[in-house]
């Protein structure tokens, strides 16, 4: 039987990413009342926005699959869905200091890096991990061995290895192969079809068109959206409603609600309270981020023409290259081509601290080794982007460790993207995330978080 309430809960939603966005949405849909603070001066998290001279695009590198479910629902919610552009996009590989396009199953063929045999183990590899559908197992296993149990040695130290340190660093060493076998779902979720090819899309506008219709959305929605607030610390009161202690450019101020849900960073979660368990604070305490280190470019003319140019070759300072502008026309970047030059790292690491200076020069040093007759005159612009706690690392029976969304404090929730174990992190995987947790019901407004009131 429903219990019978006399008005609706209050809630605070602590960060302004899409794990807040969606859980604010969500609740002011069911009638709750929603506050959702979030401590930058925009919202969007990682998929925010920012400028690069005078150029407006996402800070962070982002595509959207024909297969994002979660993200297109919410991109139909506020009526942006329909104008998505879709785009049949190229796969470069540079390996001994050329470029190849692995793009096709003809230059797959031709793709000189692998024999027969390492070719053959490699598709093997790919299909045996797009047929998985139970993951759990696979938390067991470190990527490693998995790689060279299906590939072989020799293509994993061509292939498999260059890429994984490339993405998580000596980390790889750590990570569980549920972390691959995600990233081959995802893979083979952007082909469309039978046509097999990868088609990846934008909204025009990018991710500042889509925070500047999902803000009035949320006040439709009647959430309070309160931007440049940091959150310092939440407590309960003798009510047993929860005071949150928030600073803004102004002042120190307090917040007070029926239930709270923090959708930051573990670290973050751990430091606002001191009431968590001992098992609690561990499971934050313990998660280990990776971060990334983002250089955008502004070129007067294109690179490769590859969305995405994996790079075997060693001592190259950045993880790939991503080219933008093989997706954007030029002309709706003011006549520039977008780059993207990503650098993932462990979020302790002291590459964080490079100036930015020394990090501008070794790409553009780099591009012209990369790219013949590339010179320093195309960039029209650079700027480099930081963000220390973007995913958490995947070791072995990460999902066992995680922290539950029902805390041992009733009325406060843990939902942030740490959570994801089935996929890769990306924005249609944080909404899924979210989605999912609600419709399993296991903290529903109405019931549980009521009855928890008198715990």
């Amino acid at each position: 039987m429903n219990e019978q309430r006399d008005e609706p809960l209050s809630w605070g939603v602590v960060g302004g990413g899409f794990a807040g966005l969606r859980t604010a949405m969500v609740l002011a849909q069911r009638g709750e009342r929603v506050t959702l603070i979030e401590a930058s001066d925009r919202l969007g998290g990682l998929a925010s926005p920012w400028s690069i001279d005078h150029v407006e695009w996402d800070r962070y590198y982002h595509v959207i699959l024909l297969s994002d479910r979660y993200l297109r629902s919410v991109l139909k919610e506020i009526q942006l869905d329909d104008e998505i552009e879709w785009v049949q996009t190229k796969t470069g590989f540079l390996a001994s200091g050329k470029l190849y396009s692995l793009s096709s199953s003809i230059d797959f063929f031709f793709f000189p890096v692998l024999n027969w045999i390492q070719k053959f183990r490699l598709g093997l590899t790919i299909f045996a991990g797009s047929k998985i559908r139970h993951w759990r197992p696979l938390e067991q296993i470190l990527v490693e061995d998995w790689l060279r149990k299906w590939s072989g040695n020799s293509t994993f130290e061509k292939i498999w290895r260059p890429l994984l340190k490339s993405k998580l660093g000596d980390a790889y060493q750590r990570t569980n192969a549920s972390f691959i076998w995600a990233y081959i779902q995802r893979m083979y979720s952007a082909r469309r079809s039978g046509l097999k090819r990868e088609m990846f899309g934008y909204v025009p506008g990018g991710y500042r068109r889509v925070m500047d219709a999902l803000g009035p959305y949320l006040e439709q929605l009647g959430v309070h959206v309160k931007l440049a607030t940091s959150v310092q610390s939440v407590s309960r009161n003798q009510e047993g409603r929860f005071d949150l202690a928030v600073e803004t450019r102004e002042a120190t101020a307090h917040e007070v609600f029926d239930r709270v849900v923090l959708t930051t960073p573990s670290s973050h979660i751990a430091s606002v309270t001191t009431d968590w368990t001992g098992d609690e604070r561990t499971r934050l305490t313990d998660t280990e981020y990776l971060g990334v280190i983002c250089t955008s470019l502004l070129l007067d003319r294109p690179l490769g023409g590859y969305y995405v140019t994996n790079l075997l070759d060693p001592g190259i300072p950045f993880t790939g290259i991503i080219e933008m502008g093989s997706i954007l026309p030029m002309e709706k970047l003011g006549g520039n081509y977008l780059v993207y030059l990503p650098r993932y790292l462990m979020s302790d690491d002291p590459g964080f601290d490079e100036p930015d200076a020394e990090i501008h020069t070794r790409a553009i040093q780099t591009l012209k080794k990369i790219y013949p007759g590339f010179q320093a005159e195309w960039v029209r612009a650079i700027r480099t982007a930081r963000a220390k706690s973007v995913m958490a690392l995947p070791t072995l029976g990460y999902s066992n460790r995680r922290m539950p969304v029902t805390t041992s404090i009733p009325g406060l929730y843990c939902l942030n993207s740490a959570r994801i174990v089935e996929g890769t992190l990306n924005v249609n995987e944080v909404l899924r995330l979210v989605d999912e947790e609600f419709e399993q019901g296991i903290w529903n407004p109405h019931l549980a978080l009521r009855a928890g009131q008198h715990a």
